[in-house]
């Protein structure tokens, strides 16, 4: 178990946030599946196969050269071993990013486009409201909690590992012509890497979303828990996603609001089923109301991770 990491690694992802003068991960991880896809693409389940052994094996054998290294290291300096593995664990969470992306989200509408797939060009002001509250809804599973259950459990290979699974999904996971074989792999496997995280992270936004209004039906926040939850299992199974749609339906309960429904990617409407019970409306307030979540789930994630290193 790596609970002291994690902690710190957490703390300082969302005081500093990414390191821009050094080439981030994931965008070593991009670059080697381009590299692979440029040589060797082909609409190919196995081909599939080949990108996915290639991309997590690299980046588990160079994690676990890190992670010896560096175990080996704390042995005479515990201490400089600890921040630096936690230095580069931070990397692999997103926490701040992904709050400070959608927080702008609110000032500059125009900046939705680099946070989701969808085609934006069009989309109203509502709509944009509803990307940017669903991003941060699913982008707090794939961003934040999954790479420190993973940290927790397996240290540097498991958050890294990870992270190249999410980031392989993101680049070749989608149903197109072209990643219809050759990303299902990908796709598969990040579906399986997140089934745990993403429920965790449901019920963390059930639990931690400021309530709706001191009017609401739900005053208790036991009762309202309950009456959400079974809301949630009705509603989430509807997503093409079987990860994605439980913390989007969480929040969407959460806030009082709808989201998902038909969506435009590339030039055509896709249909999507509805998530929540509320209006349909989006407001720049709901995102400012979703933000809210993050100063609970940041006391809540220190507090549980320094029981942890006490215990």
């Amino acid at each position: 178990m790596y609970v002291e990491v994690a902690l710190i690694a957490f703390v300082i992802d969302r005081i500093i946030g990414e390191f821009r003068f050094i080439r981030h991960p994931v965008v070593w991880m991009g670059d080697m599946i381009g590299w692979y896809e440029k040589r060797w693409y082909r609409d190919s389940v196995w081909r599939g196969v080949g990108l996915v052994i290639v991309v997590v094996g690299v980046t588990l054998l160079i994690a676990l050269i890190a992670q010896t290294i560096l175990t080996h290291l704390s042995t005479r300096y515990p201490l400089p071993a600890t921040l630096l593995t936690a230095i580069a664990a931070s990397t692999a969470i997103a926490a701040k990013m992904l709050y400070d992306s959608v927080a702008h989200v609110i000032d500059d509408p125009a900046s939705i486009r680099y946070l989701v797939s969808r085609d934006t060009e069009a989309l109203t002001p509502s709509d944009i409201h509803k990307a940017a509250i669903e991003t941060y809804a699913e982008n707090l599973s794939d961003g934040v909690i999954a790479p420190l259950f993973y940290l927790i459990l397996f240290g540097l290979p498991g958050a890294f590992v990870y992270k190249a699974i999410n980031t392989l999904d993101s680049m070749v996971g989608y149903r197109t012509p072209r990643y219809e074989h050759f990303g299902k792999p990908a796709a598969y496997l990040d579906d399986i890497a997140n089934y745990i995280p993403a429920r965790i992270t449901t019920v963390l936004i059930l639990i931690l979303t400021p309530k709706i209004s001191s009017s609401t039906r739900y005053p208790l926040p036991a009762t309202r828990f309950i009456s959400h939850f079974s809301l949630l299992t009705s509603h989430a199974p509807k997503h093409s996603s079987p990860n994605a749609g439980y913390p989007i339906t969480a929040m969407a309960l959460s806030l009082g609001i709808k989201l998902g429904g038909p969506t435009p990617y590339g030039g055509q409407i896709k249909p999507k089923a509805l998530f929540g019970t509320g209006r349909e409306t989006i407001e720049a307030e709901d995102i400012r109301r979703a933000l809210r979540l993050q100063p609970r789930l940041d006391i809540l994630v220190v507090s549980v991770l320094m029981t942890g290193v006490l215990v």
